[in-house]
Protein backbone atom coordinates (compact mmCIF):
# COMPACT_ATOMS: atom_id res chain seq x y z
CA UNK A 1 0.00 0.00 0.00
CA UNK A 2 1.61 3.37 -1.05
CA UNK A 3 0.03 6.13 0.61
CA UNK A 4 0.32 9.50 0.64
CA UNK A 5 -0.25 12.05 2.30
CA UNK A 6 -1.12 15.82 0.64
CA UNK A 7 -2.12 18.81 3.20
CA UNK A 8 -4.25 17.12 6.18
CA UNK A 9 -5.53 14.09 3.37
CA UNK A 10 -4.08 10.71 2.62
CA UNK A 11 -4.46 8.71 -0.59
CA UNK A 12 -3.79 5.70 -1.62
CA UNK A 13 -2.51 4.90 -5.43
CA UNK A 14 -5.24 4.49 -8.17
CA UNK A 15 -4.22 4.38 -11.17
CA UNK A 16 -0.50 3.68 -12.03
CA UNK A 17 2.07 5.43 -13.75
CA UNK A 18 2.32 2.37 -16.47
CA UNK A 19 -1.26 1.88 -16.96
CA UNK A 20 -1.95 5.69 -17.39
CA UNK A 21 0.53 5.62 -20.26
CA UNK A 22 -0.82 2.88 -21.45
CA UNK A 23 -4.49 4.26 -21.99
CA UNK A 24 -2.93 7.48 -22.97
CA UNK A 25 -1.14 5.86 -26.04
CA UNK A 26 -4.85 4.06 -27.04
CA UNK A 27 -6.54 7.02 -26.52
CA UNK A 28 -3.88 9.10 -29.10
CA UNK A 29 -4.52 5.83 -31.83
CA UNK A 30 -7.93 6.37 -31.77
CA UNK A 31 -7.48 10.07 -32.42
CA UNK A 32 -4.99 9.58 -35.07
CA UNK A 33 -7.22 7.16 -37.35
CA UNK A 34 -10.31 9.28 -36.63
CA UNK A 35 -8.02 12.99 -37.55
CA UNK A 36 -6.18 10.84 -40.33
CA UNK A 37 -5.81 13.56 -43.25
CA UNK A 38 -6.77 16.20 -40.92
CA UNK A 39 -4.82 18.86 -38.58
CA UNK A 40 -6.95 18.91 -35.33
CA UNK A 41 -6.42 21.86 -33.21
CA UNK A 42 -6.22 20.39 -29.21
CA UNK A 43 -7.29 22.76 -26.77
CA UNK A 44 -6.21 21.59 -22.74
CA UNK A 45 -7.80 23.13 -19.83
CA UNK A 46 -5.30 24.25 -17.27
CA UNK A 47 -4.04 23.98 -14.92
CA UNK A 48 -4.75 19.80 -14.44
CA UNK A 49 -4.88 18.58 -18.19
CA UNK A 50 -1.35 20.10 -18.42
CA UNK A 51 0.11 16.60 -17.81
CA UNK A 52 -2.47 14.47 -19.91
CA UNK A 53 -2.03 16.86 -23.11
CA UNK A 54 1.42 16.62 -23.11
CA UNK A 55 1.78 13.10 -23.19
CA UNK A 56 -1.44 12.61 -25.55
CA UNK A 57 0.30 15.40 -27.71
CA UNK A 58 3.60 12.91 -27.56
CA UNK A 59 1.71 10.11 -29.08
CA UNK A 60 0.24 11.51 -31.90
CA UNK A 61 1.54 10.54 -34.87
CA UNK A 62 -0.94 13.38 -37.24
CA UNK A 63 -0.43 16.99 -37.47
CA UNK A 64 -1.94 19.09 -34.63
CA UNK A 65 -1.83 22.46 -32.91
CA UNK A 66 -2.15 22.63 -29.20
CA UNK A 67 -3.29 25.96 -27.49
CA UNK A 68 -4.11 26.20 -23.18
CA UNK A 69 -6.95 28.04 -21.60
CA UNK A 70 -7.23 28.13 -17.91
CA UNK A 71 -11.04 27.56 -16.14
CA UNK A 72 -11.56 26.57 -12.82
CA UNK A 73 -14.69 25.71 -10.54
CA UNK A 74 -12.41 23.95 -7.83
CA UNK A 75 -11.46 25.04 -4.22
CA UNK A 76 -10.11 22.68 -1.63
CA UNK A 77 -11.88 19.07 -2.29
CA UNK A 78 -15.29 20.29 -3.59
CA UNK A 79 -16.44 22.53 -6.99
CA UNK A 80 -17.40 25.89 -6.16
CA UNK A 81 -20.45 25.84 -8.10
CA UNK A 82 -18.80 29.15 -10.50
CA UNK A 83 -16.55 28.57 -13.44
CA UNK A 84 -13.79 31.14 -13.62
CA UNK A 85 -12.03 31.77 -16.93
CA UNK A 86 -8.71 33.11 -16.02
CA UNK A 87 -6.59 32.73 -19.34
CA UNK A 88 -8.82 33.68 -22.13
CA UNK A 89 -8.88 31.73 -25.51
CA UNK A 90 -6.94 33.23 -28.80
CA UNK A 91 -7.51 31.31 -31.54
CA UNK A 92 -10.34 31.42 -34.03
CA UNK A 93 -12.26 28.10 -34.46
CA UNK A 94 -13.75 28.87 -37.30
CA UNK A 95 -14.26 25.50 -39.41
CA UNK A 96 -10.99 23.89 -36.99
CA UNK A 97 -11.39 20.34 -35.78
CA UNK A 98 -10.84 20.72 -32.06
CA UNK A 99 -10.95 18.48 -29.35
CA UNK A 100 -11.17 19.66 -25.76
CA UNK A 101 -8.55 18.13 -23.55
CA UNK A 102 -9.47 17.72 -20.00
CA UNK A 103 -7.88 16.21 -17.04
CA UNK A 104 -11.24 15.38 -15.16
CA UNK A 105 -15.03 15.18 -15.98
CA UNK A 106 -17.13 14.87 -12.47
CA UNK A 107 -20.14 17.36 -12.55
CA UNK A 108 -19.52 18.41 -16.21
CA UNK A 109 -19.89 21.62 -14.98
CA UNK A 110 -17.07 23.51 -16.53
CA UNK A 111 -17.85 22.06 -19.72
CA UNK A 112 -21.23 22.63 -19.52
CA UNK A 113 -20.61 26.47 -19.27
CA UNK A 114 -17.77 26.29 -21.49
CA UNK A 115 -19.21 24.35 -24.46
CA UNK A 116 -21.30 27.10 -25.94
CA UNK A 117 -18.40 29.68 -26.03
CA UNK A 118 -16.80 27.44 -28.39
CA UNK A 119 -19.76 26.23 -30.54
CA UNK A 120 -20.67 29.85 -31.12
CA UNK A 121 -17.19 30.56 -33.04
CA UNK A 122 -18.02 27.79 -35.43
CA UNK A 123 -15.70 25.10 -35.15
CA UNK A 124 -16.19 22.69 -37.96
CA UNK A 125 -16.28 19.83 -35.52
CA UNK A 126 -16.04 19.74 -31.52
CA UNK A 127 -15.14 16.55 -29.65
CA UNK A 128 -13.87 15.74 -25.93
CA UNK A 129 -11.05 14.11 -24.52
CA UNK A 130 -10.80 13.11 -20.77
CA UNK A 131 -8.14 11.25 -18.91
CA UNK A 132 -11.23 10.63 -16.19
CA UNK A 133 -14.81 10.75 -16.11
CA UNK A 134 -16.83 10.33 -12.54
CA UNK A 135 -20.08 8.83 -14.52
CA UNK A 136 -21.75 8.69 -10.43
CA UNK A 137 -21.56 12.71 -10.42
CA UNK A 138 -22.05 14.24 -13.63
CA UNK A 139 -25.07 16.53 -13.19
CA UNK A 140 -24.51 18.13 -16.88
CA UNK A 141 -24.19 15.33 -19.15
CA UNK A 142 -21.68 15.92 -21.49
CA UNK A 143 -20.93 13.66 -24.55
CA UNK A 144 -17.69 12.68 -24.17
CA UNK A 145 -15.91 10.96 -26.81
CA UNK A 146 -12.38 9.71 -25.86
CA UNK A 147 -12.72 8.50 -21.96
CA UNK A 148 -9.32 7.17 -19.88
CA UNK A 149 -11.24 5.93 -17.04
CA UNK A 150 -14.08 5.87 -15.63
CA UNK A 151 -14.07 6.34 -11.85
CA UNK A 152 -15.62 6.21 -8.72
CA UNK A 153 -16.83 9.57 -7.41
CA UNK A 154 -14.10 10.08 -4.51
CA UNK A 155 -11.61 12.62 -4.55
CA UNK A 156 -8.21 12.62 -6.53
CA UNK A 157 -4.61 13.80 -7.13
CA UNK A 158 -1.69 13.56 -8.95
CA UNK A 159 -0.84 13.62 -12.86
CA UNK A 160 -1.52 16.70 -13.08
CA UNK A 161 -4.69 17.07 -10.52
CA UNK A 162 -4.12 18.86 -6.84
CA UNK A 163 -5.15 19.37 -3.77
CA UNK A 164 -5.69 23.11 -2.73
CA UNK A 165 -2.42 23.51 -5.41
CA UNK A 166 -0.19 20.54 -4.36
CA UNK A 167 0.05 16.68 -5.80
CA UNK A 168 0.46 17.84 -9.40
CA UNK A 169 3.68 16.14 -9.90
CA UNK A 170 2.72 12.78 -8.40
CA UNK A 171 3.38 10.32 -11.75
CA UNK A 172 0.48 8.36 -10.28
CA UNK A 173 -3.21 9.34 -9.82
CA UNK A 174 -4.38 8.66 -6.26
CA UNK A 175 -7.78 8.44 -4.59
CA UNK A 176 -7.95 9.80 -1.01
CA UNK A 177 -9.00 7.42 1.51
Amino acid sequence: MALINVHDKSFDIYLSEEKIQRRIKEIANDINKDYKGKRPLFIAILNGAFMFASDLFKSLDIEAELCFIKLASYKGMKSTGNVITSIGLEVDLYDKEVIIVEDIVDTGKTLHNFLPKLIHQQPKSLKIATLLYKSDAIAFPLHLDYVGFDIPDKFVVGYGLDYDGLGRNLKEIYQVV
